[in-house]
């Protein structure tokens, strides 16, 4: 059967908008893109690192006498100020911004470096430099009080071979089940296969496009085809005996033994790829851009879950350098410990979030919350959710947003399930500034209820909704996927010859931007004689509706009859 051919009445206009759109897309995205000037933070800590009893030391070399001097901290640092007990101000929840002195320490100082190799007094003054004060590249001396964090490794060695210690994971041998020798092997070995690889491709740079495997590449397809048979045989007893009591010895602590699990050739694929990142890693670190130890929170305890971060939050410094957070799961305040935690849900008096609840179906209700009036909540709110979002940059400044935030109710309160925000007076008829739903709930049709939740608050407000760009990876499919499913409905239940974009736009509250890329991606928009023609595909219906059958009557969808809810003021 041929997809019915429907006349668009607006779809020129849907088109230019749409073409128009995609540019502004491009020239914001480039705009955002601009070059950065790479920093190092110098913060609190370090500053009272610097003024404790363990100096650091850095050495100049003059002629063939090697000089030791203490190192003292810039001189444009206002040090007197910073005290040895002194505390970011809290805030009414007990937690505060994060609050960091910036400093560029990058490049040495070069017109002080270049006075003293001209001026002889200068040079010859090496025994009373200690009032002078220093600036050190952040690469040219080890804190030696650094410590790799694997149990019993005394940071020696490096994963790559090319370096005499470590203190990441990422570059320890002895998590990798390596010794320092090992990895000096493997890097030697790595080495000589990159030279050759390097000699053979010099040798075909000249060869012809549609060439015929050289015999020396069919046999190395042959050696690695042989190689990868085995890789599906299982362990066998003793091996699988061996490795769970490697697990229950070292736990976390140590990577799981690899050996026997695939082919010799992949696993040193992996090895391979993970020496390169370990170097990678390293370069970073030498530069400047990562520091050890550092602030990047690992795991967080948020109710009953414990979840992995996927990015970088924030979070003040004297919390982020922990790795593991604890947060309230109701009023969403972060401690350091599972006994501060304990001793807070003992008294914390949340059970829901602040603000007003605007729509209730079973155990899913949505609350809306102020920026202005809930101020801590809401930057607490943004702090937890740029740990599982790599786009947003709003954590303080919440004052002009609402947020609405979903939840799941039992016999212990309401449960964070996910949330969007949205500005107060959008000049663009965004209606989605932010959008997230929690990892622990994600691909159960949560993330499809909050976007239908916001265009369901769209037609009561009789405005035409989008959300903001750019979107995440994520939020990028879920929209797309929601789009497709908005579009195919209204084609199954429509029966007339002509269709308008601007229909379907007044209809559902979608863009008609958004309704012309979707339909272009289903491939169901074309141009045919001077008119845009939208086909009505049977088998995407079908297939459509197939899956709304078996998905039966699912409780994640949203009523409109249970919203409560009428548009703020000024908007």
């Amino acid at each position: 059967m041929y997809p019915r051919l429907l006349h668009v009445g607006s779809g020129s206009d849907g088109t230019e908008d749409s073409d128009s759109s995609a540019e502004r897309e491009q020239t914001n995205s480039s705009e955002s893109d601009g070059n950065i000037p790479k920093r190092t933070r110098l913060t609190r800590a370090s500053l009272r690192l610097s003024q404790s009893s363990q100096d650091v030391i850095r050495t100049r070399r003059t002629g063939l006498k090697l000089n030791v001097v203490p190192f003292f901290p810039p001189a444009h640092v206002d040090t007197p100020d910073v005290k040895q007990d002194e505390s970011p101000p809290l805030t009414p929840t007990g937690n505060a911004p994060s609050s960091e002195s910036e400093l560029d320490i990058s490049s040495p100082n070069a017109s002080h470096d270049e006075s003293l190799a001209k001026d002889p007094a200068l040079r010859d003054s090496d025994k009373d430099l200690s009032h002078r004060p220093k600036r050190r590249r952040c690469h040219e001396t080890y804190n030696f009080n650094m410590k790799c964090p694997t149990p019993g490794c005394n940071s020696l060695g490096h994963l790559t071979g090319k370096h005499e210690r470590h203190f990441a994971v990422s570059g320890c041998p002895l998590y990798h089940n390596l010794s320092a020798d090992e990895c000096k092997v493997k890097a030697t070995t790595r080495e000589k296969h990159e030279e050759e690889a390097k000699v053979q491709e010099e040798s075909n740079r000249h060869a012809t496009r549609h060439q015929t495997p050289t015999s020396r590449q069919t046999r190395y397809k042959e050696q690695v085809t042989e190689m990868r048979k085995g890789r599906n045989s299982g362990l066998s007893k003793e091996q699988k005996e061996k490795y769970m009591e490697h697990r229950q010895s070292h736990g976390n602590t140590r990577e799981p033994l690899l050996e026997n699990i695939t082919s010799e050739y992949d696993l040193e694929l992996f090895r391979k790829a993970q020496a390169r990142a370990s170097e990678d890693l390293e370069r970073l670190r030498i530069q400047g851009q990562i520091t050890e130890g550092s602030n990047m929170i690992k795991t967080i305890l948020f109710g009953r879950y414990e979840l992995d971060t996927w990015y970088h939050s924030p979070y003040p410094e004297e919390y982020a350098r922990l790795g593991r957070l604890y947060v309230c799961e109701f009023c969403l305040k972060y401690m350091k410990s599972q006994t501060i935690l304990r001793r807070h849900m003992a008294k914390c008096v949340w059970k829901h979030p602040p603000g007003d609840e605007v729509y209730r179906k079973g155990a899913i209700s949505v609350f809306e919350v102020d920026g202005k009036k809930n101020k801590i909540y809401c930057q607490n709110l943004c702090l937890l959710a740029k740990l599982f979002l790599d786009h947003k940059t709003l954590y303080y400044d919440v004052e002009p947003f609402l947020f609405y935030v979903m939840t799941e109710a039992d016999n212990t309160g309401c449960h964070l399930v996910g949330y969007f925000s949205k500005e107060k007076n959008s000049f663009l008829n965004y209606n989605v500034s932010c959008i997230l739903t929690m990892p622990q709930y994600m691909r159960q049709g949560y993330g499809k209820m909050l976007i239908d939740f916001s265009y369901l608050l769209s037609k009561v407000e009789e405005k035409v909704g989008s959300p903001e760009r750019p979107l995440s990876d994520l939020g990028l499919i879920s929209y797309r996927s929601y789009w497709k499913e908005v579009l195919l409905r209204y084609m199954y239940n429509f029966q007339g010859k002509e269709i308008s974009i601007k229909e379907i736009s007044q209809e559902t509250a979608v863009n008609p931007v958004d309704i012309v890329s979707t339909l272009q991606s289903l491939q169901m928009l074309k141009y045919w004689k001077g008119k845009h023609l939208v086909l009505k595909r049977q088998d995407l219906i079908d297939e459509w509706k197939s899956k709304e059958t078996k998905r039966g009557s699912n409780n994640k969808t949203i009523d409109p009859s249970s919203l409560k809810w009428t548009p703020p003021k000024g908007t």
